[in-house]
């Protein structure tokens, strides 16, 4: 059974990450107000990314790996710019890193 993690992006613009084993189910209830107390305060929201996963546990460990990362490394990741990425993820300060 595949699961998923996943990123949506509220209408705040502010980002939500979760994990699942069912997507269309899981953002049907994002979407209702029935999926998390962050999101139900920030509808509408849209899925802007998501991978897939043999397991759960890597699915689960996926979303709280992201969920520690700053919003310019998400948004390298959502618009897979790949080299942004692993710049992000070699920078020690991320306060300091400057978009090239």
């Amino acid at each position: 059974m595949l699961c998923y993690t996943y990123i949506l992006q509220c209408n705040d613009g502010s980002y939500y990450t979760g994990s699942t084993k069912n997507l269309d189910k899981r953002l049907e209830e994002h979407m209702l107000g029935l999926g998390s107390k962050f999101t139900k305060k920030h509808l509408p929201v849209k899925l802007v990314y998501f991978e897939e996963f043999d397991r759960v546990d890597d699915a689960f460990y996926r979303e709280k790996q992201i969920k520690g990362w700053s919003r310019i490394k998400k948004e390298a990741l959502i618009s897979n710019q790949k080299e942004e990425l692993k710049l992000l993820s070699a920078c020690k300060n991320k306060t300091h890193y400057k978009k090239l």
